[in-house]
């Protein structure tokens, strides 16, 4: 009888452990737990650690907390011009509300992804769409990301997730008319350097003439203004000339000075010989009369 009872006793014991075990909630740094009650979402737990549930009545389901990398399929999208280009994409999210992911997408990962995919995709086209495809080719920066997660913009709120970033790892031309499409932009920016080239020597060559125009200009009122000083000096040495000439008491000294100037000038030069009469002014100076 005491064997039987420590037999209950010891199976009673291991059922309470199983019962207790199974209400332990275990929940990790990058997840959420959501506590499921007769297959509806209970509550979430979106802090690590241990917490309980009611067991065998609730489960546990687990949703990633990180960032998640979707990679889109290459898909054609055709520009405002009407030309065809291969988008290859991805997008990084992660989810905001697991209440609302398990309610919407049932907590699935590939249903989030589908939704993700048609979602993007639909955003690439319309950006592309309203674009050129000269402006596509030249301005893979973050202005096309930015206008694609503009354009998507609140709609993945109702699922509970929310996108992080779309990065575009190829937008390029189909094989077949990539290499016309280059050599047709090619000439087109062949064209628009001549065009700037040819504006640019009109512009030199009309302030090159400006410039000799302005020069020749200046000259001509220098030269002027240096014949008309001149003119003007030698009026001047004229009057004063005169002034001397015409005062009898200067008229011998200017006459001595001019005697010595042209003394002066006829020995210029080598072997120059001066023959003076007694009687010439010049002689008298030296003769002391």
């Amino acid at each position: 009888m005491k064997n039987i009872k420590r037999i209950l006793l010891i199976a009673l014991l291991l059922i309470l452990l199983c019962v207790g075990v199974s209400g332990i909630v275990i929940t990790g740094e990058n997840e959420y737990s959501l506590i499921r009650q007769f297959g509806k979402v209970a509550y979430v737990v979106d802090t690590a650690g241990i917490s309980f549930k009611i067991p065998f009545i609730q489960s546990v389901d687990t949703l990633p907390k990180d960032i998640q990398l979707y990679d889109l399929s290459p898909s054609d999208v055709i520009t405002s011009d009407k030309k065809t280009m291969i988008c290859d994409s991805y997008v990084l999210w992660h989810i905001t509300d697991p209440l609302k992911f398990a309610q919407t997408l049932n907590s699935s990962i590939p249903s989030a992804e589908s939704r993700l995919d048609t979602i993007v995709y639909n955003s690439t086209k319309n950006v592309i769409s309203s674009t050129t495809q000269d402006d596509v080719i030249t301005g893979r920066s973050g202005a096309l990301s930015a206008a694609i997660i503009a354009n998507i913009g609140s709609s993945l709120e109702q699922y509970g997730i929310e996108l992080l970033s779309y990065e575009t790892k190829q937008l390029d031309l189909p094989g077949d008319n990539k290499a016309a499409v280059y050599e047709r932009m090619i000439s087109e920016r062949d064209n628009i350097a001549a065009t700037y080239t040819a504006e640019g020597s009109s512009e030199a060559q009309i302030i090159r003439n400006t410039t000799d125009q302005e020069i020749t200009i200046l000259l001509s009122n220098a030269q002027k203004e240096a014949e008309i000083l001149i003119a003007e000096g030698e009026a001047e040495y004229m009057r004063i000339l005169s002034e001397a000439y015409s005062d009898e008491s200067r008229q011998e000294f200017y006459s001595f000075v001019r005697s010595l100037d042209a003394l002066k000038v006829s020995l210029e030069g080598d072997n120059k010989t001066v023959i003076l009469s007694p009687d010439s002014p010049i002689a008298k100076i030296f003769y002391g009369r």
